[in-house]
């Protein structure tokens, strides 16, 4: 199954905090892309990572010619045109900017959208940037669209200040592009708050059509009443509806395994092993993506994304 995201990347501060240094990745069967990609070091405002790092906020690079962007000639070869840049912070100190880079091609259709508020409006979202891949007639829509509180993916997450997931986009009242969305082949969504900044707010929505998934699962891990341990909250499966139930009596320690870590450490995780608190016979899935959302210096939540 090809899913929307071509390669998946962690950059984290090396030891004096200066500059970016390779984490870990997903490269699929891009071998060269990653031997271009591990010894890489980014400054600050330097290429993707930096420069998201210094905006401290979601950037989308729609092209990579004639851009910041550092590994271009490398890019090209592996077919990868748009990059999404995601910084993860405590208050005021970069943890880590996890990178997703995607491919322009007729088989991928699905969206990653940056939502942001004006400082003077306390009420309503719009689209800052976004990748849409081949749907360029929800582009439009979408980038039209103030978006209230509340309301739809971005307005939800935005209200809530947590993660929130819809596995059925075309029928959900809330979600105001429910027609286009539907039109564009787009079935489930996830909106991320990434941002705890006083004034303004930033909230990415990952809009997946059915062919080419942004992911072939996507759970929502929060922390128990008590604090003490990670619970399942939502789950979406392409090949189960049934994940949020299957998961609904598993429980993570901090810093055990993969999502315990990210608690631990308030760093994104990417796995390429079954995390141990999974039950093996659930499905073949052989990496994760983990990225926790953090709250003047405390976690909200963990997203992952399995592949």
């Amino acid at each position: 199954m090809k899913t929307f995201i071509k390669v998946t990347e962690i950059w984290i501060p090396n030891k004096e905090r200066t500059q970016l240094e390779f984490g870990s990745g997903l490269y699929g069967g891009l071998s060269d892309f990653k031997a271009a990609s591990e010894q890489q070091l980014f400054a600050y405002n330097e290429g993707l990572p930096g420069k998201a790092w210094a905006a401290g906020h979601p950037i989308v690079l729609a092209k990579f010619e004639h851009s910041y962007f550092k590994r271009t000639a490398a890019a090209q070869k592996a077919g990868l045109t748009c990059g999404i840049a995601i910084p993860v912070f405590s208050g005021d100190f970069l943890m880590a900017v996890v990178v997703f880079l995607c491919g322009d091609d007729e088989e991928h259709a699905g969206a990653i959208e940056v939502w942001h508020n004006n400082p003077s409006s306390k009420t309503t979202l719009c689209v800052m940037d976004g990748y849409y891949g081949t749907l360029q007639h929800f582009e439009a829509i979408s980038k039209q669209i103030s978006m209230p509180k509340g309301q739809g993916l971005a307005g939800l997450a935005w209200e809530t200040e947590l993660p929130v997931l819809v596995d059925d986009i075309s029928t959900a009242g809330k979600f105001i592009r429910a027609d286009e969305a539907q039109q564009a082949g787009i079935s489930m969504g996830i909106g991320i708050p990434v941002s705890d900044h006083p004034e303004q707010s930033y909230i990415m929505t990952f809009l997946s059509a059915k062919a080419t998934p942004i992911a072939k699962r996507i759970q929502i891990w929060i922390p128990d009443s008590e604090g003490k341990q990670l619970v399942c909250q939502q789950g979406y499966s392409k090949n189960s509806n049934d994940l949020a139930k299957i998961f609904e009596t598993l429980t993570v320690n901090k810093g055990e395994g993969a999502l315990g870590r990210v608690w631990l450490t308030g760093i994104p995780v990417i796995t390429g092993d079954h995390e141990p608190d999974y039950s093996p016979e659930l499905d073949n899935l052989s990496s994760m993506l983990a990225i926790p959302v953090i709250e003047k210096g405390r976690l909200k939540a963990i997203v992952s994304f399995l592949f």
